[in-house]
């Protein structure tokens, strides 16, 4: 199961790059709704981190204003810090509960698995959006769909 994580998460780390170098490439593709829905899967996925990791999320916001070079610095901060807690699961990990509070305080209860899927899913869903928030712009967007990162590879 640990494999299947990390190969989940090797997706996400290389769609949030595509998504990074059209931002990058293609000014005009940059708008404020592409900006701000990728300042959410970024933020998310640092919110998620830290709870994951024990550290305090209360002052993480998931709805980040953030600059592109900010946005720069934060997914490569998520790429390491997920990858050095994916590399510190054993088998049989994903079952174990993390207890911890949403963005308004209650608590929750899950499994570390159901968290980690819930990561790499929500990611998906977003960048969806971004696609269509840049093909509205006038501009083709990256294809971050998970069959193309594995073409890379021949998988």
């Amino acid at each position: 199961m640990v494999h299947d994580y990390s190969r989940l998460f090797e997706h996400m780390f290389w769609a949030d790059t595509r998504i990074l170098e059209m931002l990058d490439a293609e000014p005009g593709a940059c708008t404020d709704e592409a900006l701000t829905l990728f300042s959410h899967v970024l933020g998310s996925e640092r919110v998620w981190l830290l709870r994951l990791t024990g550290g305090d999320s209360s002052a993480q916001p998931v709805w980040p204003d953030l600059p592109l070079p900010r946005l720069h610095a934060l997914a490569a901060s998520n790429a390491e810090g997920y990858g050095q807690f994916l590399a510190g699961l054993g088998e049989g990990d994903d079952g174990v509960d993390i207890v911890y509070s949403n963005s308004q305080g209650v608590p929750f209860r899950n499994a570390i698995g159901d968290i980690l899927l819930h990561v790499a899913l929500h990611g998906s869903y977003h960048r969806g959006q971004i696609a269509r928030a840049v093909r509205a712009a006038g501009y083709e967007p990256v294809k971050t769909d998970y069959i193309a990162f594995a073409r890379l590879d021949g998988n």
